[in-house]
């Protein structure tokens, strides 16, 4: 076979000239013969990306389209013949997550039209596919999937048995209890994709040269400045990583590391050759997730891969030298997916096996891709981690990054994707070994709700963890800090609760309640060390204002105040949402969201001059952190402290250092990040076991017991407390969630985001946080609401849920979301104002089942002065903003 080398300087062929037929076969791709002079590289470019595949085409193509030009693409080996060569080029938006669905929508709609805006074939066929369901459990997660594609304009039905048989006549639908069909699902060419994304891109003025290794990013004062490699070096301002499996070592090499957590697997797929009857080429595809396989048309015949229980991890122990050809077939380790096959397609049986290719996919420790600009270095950014569904992401993926470096923040809000979701901590090579052999199984596990990562747990803990584990806590992870969700009693059967995963009531409903009602009674202790905490120290006045600029909410408060405030971007989105205390006149102590350390800190970094005084340190591990809750907290730390702990002596969001027992420098704060009464402790970790000690003994006749976040979780949700994350977001307003009283914008004083609000003050709000509390739904018997719901107004859609918890106090079900008010003609949105809020009537859909809600908006008028039955409870009224 003769290889050859593309070069944008030369003429892209034309479908009219017969472009080679691609398929998930080692094939070449072909333009310009090998023996062609190489063409030297620039010296200089705006933005160089690394990788010649789907995804780094991608990012190419909507950069140009986007106006800039000065782009130099480099590919070490021949443009798509690296992974990209071999995937199976399935298309779909059946996906878990809302920004995913969106993502593999755009690539289909994109990928539809490459051909005729490039010339080129990509293979483009729209089969659909049917996602089977052998399980109860797996039918009500396609039906919740569905009812989220039906809101997005995404056709899709839940199906019978016998519909299947219909539409695939080949598939044994004996075990069956539903299915989901998708009909504008496709398949393509993933290949001749990117050679048409790149044909689109040279036409737009990106440059690019394969044959070219990138050795390392050059940085200077944390900004990128060049990119070496085995051809010269090139000067640039951008740098992006769409290196695939070779990202985590690529970030590694550079002058100063990027982490970039993924790890490869191998991946095992077969072809057949065509059948007796050849499969029409819109056969749709097929995903038997309970049987972990993946079916579609090939030639005629069929191509099936899966994800099986025991991945192989590769190249743990560096960069593989070898052609990822090279990797060999193991059909002693792909046999349980070829008897799944053939379980489900049993005439398949005497098919001819053309071969099994085995080939690398790179998979991230969350199974979301990653992507972004790197904390530590502006400029260096980031797509890579696609966990075997690149050919689905790359079209949206690439049009979200290119949007981030363009404008500086992408059409949506891409948090859940973001590369500082993640710390230094998840790069281990053994983290992710191990966690990479769950993460991949897990892709067409059963995900019930609140599910938890069994592999690189343990990795950050409170020193209270080992006396906390004792008592029976049960634990979940989040940025590797073990969190603790709930605490079994000694009478529970602790197996049977670490078993138990359903859609419906959990088993730890009681435990949780009892909990709750501690909380609300006598007095809890929730070990919250996780939170993200920094220490700010302003020397100067001038660094103060500098302060000021940055947070949303006015800092000058007397020492010992605090201020809950927002960090925004320019459209006044929350880029942190966070609470600050005034220790003293130049020092500030600030708490944010455990997932929030890298963001954050990178976030201030970016926006702090390089003459700044202003020092901040990350003083998270320094300090644990424990949430006393309840109405006899204040007896509690009374007798530990020797110190009055009234409200009259300690008002509210008021900080203090004091001595608690025998430890002394406890930050004690008035505040439990729930809205009941109570204390946060922020304690040095030396005096952690025996602050928690004092707290347990004294706390016992008071009837003290440990709690988790879980009981934490309803507590803020029935008291309408918004969380950065799940509620809020970078699209998010202070005017939109009922915060404009954290917001300075009537003092005079600048801060970014403040234009954008005052024009949204003016202009009015187009989404509104919302309370809804389920009317008609039995706790026992119904499906519960977990988060991502559609909500119905008058029977239109207007909105998603953020978040919902169980209120014990209310006996229903509370959801949060924001409404929307879209004109049902255009689709265009309009002001939403309290009224309209007021005047409908609302829906919540649960796996396709809608319950009738009461909405109600922030802030409101207390609803728990006293328990209540559900058939007396008479909501109070809500005075909107």
């Amino acid at each position: 076979i003769m290889f050859f080398r593309l070069l944008c300087d030369i003429p892209w062929r034309r479908a009219s000239q017969r472009w080679p037929n691609r398929s998930p076969s080692r094939r070449s791709i072909s333009t310009v013969s090998e023996s062609s002079p190489p063409v030297s590289l620039p010296t200089h470019a705006q933005v160089v990306i690394c990788g010649g595949g789907i995804i780094g085409t991608s990012v190419a193509y909507h950069l140009s389209k986007l106006g800039w030009k000065d782009i130099l693409l480099l590919e070490q080996g021949r443009l798509a013949a690296g992974s990209t060569r071999f995937c199976a080029g399935i298309v779909s938006s059946a996906r878990n997550f809302t920004l995913e669905q969106k993502m593999a929508n755009y690539s289909n709609k994109l990928y539809q039209q490459l051909e005729q805006e490039t010339g080129i074939q990509t293979g483009y066929i729209r089969t659909g596919s049917i996602f089977l369901a052998q399980t109860q459990d797996r039918l009500i997660s396609l039906k919740r999937i569905n009812s989220r594609l039906s809101v997005m304009g995404i056709p899709s039905e839940i199906i019978s048995p016998k519909r299947v048989a219909e539409l695939s006549p080949l598939i044994s639908i004996h075990d069956l209890v539903g299915a989901m069909h998708v009909p504008e699902d496709a398949v393509v060419s993933a290949a001749d994709v990117a050679l048409a994304l790149a044909s689109a891109a040279c036409q737009n003025g990106v440059q690019i040269r394969d044959r070219t290794s990138v050795i390392h990013v050059k940085v200077k004062k944390g900004r990128v400045t060049g990119v070496e490699t085995d051809r010269g070096c090139i000067e640039c301002q951008y740098f992006v990583s769409c290196a695939g499996q070779w990202a985590y070592e690529l970030g590694l090499s550079n002058e100063e590391p990027v982490s970039i957590p993924l790890h490869a697997c191998e991946h095992f797929y077969l072809l057949t050759r065509p059948l007796e009857t050849p499969l029409q080429s819109s056969t749709p595809t097929i995903v038997d997730a309970d049987g972990r396989i993946y079916v579609r048309n090939w030639q005629g015949g069929i191509l099936s891969g899966g994800f099986e229980k025991n991945p192989k991890p590769i190249f743990t122990e560096g960069k593989n030298q070898l052609d990822i050809q090279n990797l060999h077939e193991d059909w002693d380790h792909f046999e349980p997916l070829l008897s799944s096959l053939l379980r489900r397609m049993p005439t398949l049986e005497a098919l001819e096996i053309m071969k099994l290719v085995n080939c690398p996919e790179s998979f991230t420790p969350d199974m979301r891709c990653i992507m972004g600009e790197s904390p530590t270095v502006q400029g260096y950014f980031v797509l890579a981690g696609m966990n075997s569904a690149g050919t689905s992401f790359a079209g949206g993926a690439g049009k979200y990054l290119a949007e981030w470096m363009v404008h500086g923040y992408p059409s949506e809000n891409v948090w859940d994707l973001d590369l500082k979701r993640f710390g230094a901590l998840q790069s281990s090579r053994t983290f992710l070994r191990h966690r990479v052999m769950e993460v991949m199984p897990l892709l067409y596990d059963l995900k019930v709700p609140r599910w938890d990562f069994l592999t690189g747990r343990q990795l950050r803990t409170s020193p209270l963890y080992d006396r906390l584990d004792a008592q029976g806590a049960r634990w979940m992870e989040k940025h590797g800090f073990e969190r603790p969700k709930y605490f079994v009693p000694p009478d529970k059967d602790l197996l049977a609760l670490e078993q138990s995963k359903t859609f419906y009531k959990p088993d730890w409903f009681d435990i949780v309640e009892s909990e709750v009602k501690c909380c609300k009674e006598a007095v809890c202790v929730i070990d919250m060390s996780s939170f993200t905490k920094f220490e700010i120290i302003s020397p100067e006045a001038e660094d103060f204002e500098l302060l000021q600029y940055l947070f949303s909410n006015d800092l000058d408060v007397p020492v010992g105040h605090i201020v809950h405030t927002g960090m925004l971007n320019e459209g006044g989105g929350y880029e942190n949402d966070c609470s600050i205390a005034r220790l003293s006149r130049s020092s500030f102590f600030m708490i944010s969201p455990t997932d929030q350390q890298v963001h954050c800190w990178a976030w201030l970094k970016k926006h702090m001059p390089e003459n700044s005084n202003l020092l901040l340190e990350d003083v998270t591990w320094k300090y644990t952190a424990l949430n006393l809750i309840g109405p006899r907290a204040m007896d509690v730390l009374s007798e530990l402290s020797y110190a009055p702990m009234t409200p009259d002596h300690f008002p509210s969001l008021f900080c203090k250092e004091m001595s608690v027992g025998y430890a002394n420098g406890i930050r004690v704060m008035s505040m439990t990040h729930t809205g009941e009464p109570g204390f946060m402790l922020y304690i040095p970790i030396e005096y952690a076991l025996h602050v928690y000690n004092e707290l347990m003994s004294v706390g016992q006749k008071y009837g003290i017991r440990n709690a988790g976040y879980y009981a934490l979780r309803s507590l803020r949700i029935e008291k309408f407390f918004a969380f950065w994350g799940q509620d809020l977001n970078t699209f998010t307003t202070p005017l939109e969630c009922g915060r404009e009283f954290r917001v300075k914008l009537d003092k005079g004083m600048d801060f970014i985001g403040r234009d954008a609000l005052l024009q949204q003050r003016q202009n009015g709000v187009y989404k509104r946080f919302t309370m809804f509390i389920l009317e008609d739904h039995d706790t026992d018997l119904d499906l519960w609401p977990w988060w991502g719901e559609p909500i119905y107004r008058n029977g239109q859609y207007v909105g998603m849920t953020t978040s919902s918890a169980y209120s014990y106090t209310l006996e229903r079900h509370v959801c949060l979301g924001f409404v929307h008010n879209f004109n049902q003609e255009t689709g265009e949105q309009l002001v939403v104002t309290p009224d309209f809020i007021n005047r409908g009537e609302y829906e919540i859909d649960i796996a396709g089942q809608r319950f009738q809600a009461k909405a109600k908006l922030y802030p409101f008028s207390s609803l728990f002065t006293y328990k209540r039955r559900k058939d007396e409870i008479e909501m109070s009224d809500f005075q909107g903003k």
